[in-house]
């Protein structure tokens, strides 16, 4: 009898300790965040990041009930301060605001300790940048297909350019190449202001950017818009066709910006954030600021966003690896 006595409470201390690790897990989620929120953007302050995540912060801060800490760690193109999220604690109290490369590119043309796929878990996409294909008032043709024949027709004469290579606006521009056969000549910048400058004065013809940064040069005459990047027409072009109605069916590309966690961070942490970006991004400054800085409102949910990675990663693998694309 005093054995019975043993067993039984034996049991029930198990299933009193079984019970209590199993409510750990979501009272920790539910207590989120009970201290301030560390955000580390990759690329240097003052710069696009900075502007987006400092918009999105006051209305985050609301929904969270903490502050954000924002701290720049650039370098290595992004990787510097990926890396570390990546290796942070997944306890939703490490975030990374960082671009289109640091997700789906610079593990393919570059050497990390991680794969940011599998390393990183996304919580939203914070902002797209719509890609436009220009050209200058020097180049005879008026619109993409023209300008391919040009390209077919002079092997070697056309150049274009990107604000660094292995960037967005490099792999679309090769993706295009690839997919038409064309002999262009890749010449990289340091940055768009100086790219913009040499499709002015002529010594690229061709450049692919957010509309912001080529549109006064287009009302002035001195660009041509070719086609736009994204999945309907801009409406502040709207004679400017997709990609897609210029023969390059459901081709979509943009610099886009994204929060994400350390991977293993609880998905319930992860609901909390998404909720707080939707929020902020719904907030009506937030929403007229990102138009004077050439950012658009994501379309996609955050689960659509996810979903999306990998199709988009595999797609610049593919880029990169058919141009023996390689940076050191």
């Amino acid at each position: 009898m005093p054995c019975h006595g043993f067993f039984r409470t034996a049991i029930a201390g198990g299933l009193l300790l079984l019970f209590a690790l199993s409510a750990s897990v979501p009272a920790a989620a539910q207590d989120y965040p009970d201290r301030p929120i560390r955000v580390v953007m990759t690329y240097t302050a003052g710069g696009v990041s900075e502007a987006i995540i400092r918009l999105l912060a006051p209305k985050m801060e609301e929904v969270l009930g903490q502050k954000l800490i924002v701290e720049a760690k650039p370098g290595a193109a992004g990787n510097i301060g990926t890396i570390e999220v990546a290796k942070s604690a997944p306890d939703g109290y490490t975030l990374v605001v960082t671009a289109t490369n640091n997700f789906v590119i610079n593990q393919y043309t570059m050497k990390m300790p991680v794969d940011p796929l599998t390393a990183l878990k996304p919580v939203a996409k914070l902002a797209d940048v719509p890609l436009v294909l220009f050209t200058n008032n020097e180049m005879p043709a008026k619109d993409f297909g023209a300008f391919l024949d040009y390209v077919k027709a002079n092997p070697g004469k056309v150049n274009f350019g990107s604000p660094a290579p292995g960037t967005v606006n490099h792999l679309l521009l090769e993706r295009v190449k690839q997919t038409r056969g064309l002999n262009m000549q890749h010449i990289p910048f340091r940055g768009s202001p100086q790219a913009v400058m040499a499709l002015l004065q002529n010594d690229i013809q061709l450049f692919t950017v957010g509309l912001a940064a080529g549109l006064s040069q287009m009302k002035d005459g001195k660009f041509r818009a070719l086609a736009v990047a994204t999945t309907e027409r801009l409406p502040e072009i709207p004679d400017v066709p997709t990609l897609s109605e210029s023969g390059f069916p459901g081709f979509v590309a943009a610099n886009w910006w994204g929060m994400a966690a350390p991977a293993g961070t609880p998905d319930a942490v992860i609901a909390k954030l998404r909720e707080a970006v939707r929020l902020a991004l719904q907030q009506p400054n937030v929403v007229e600021r990102y138009k004077t800085l050439g950012l658009a409102i994501p379309k996609e949910t955050p689960e659509q966003f996810v979903a999306g990675l990998k199709d988009e990663a595999a797609l610049w693998a593919e880029t990169v690896k058919k141009g023996q694309i390689a940076l050191d």
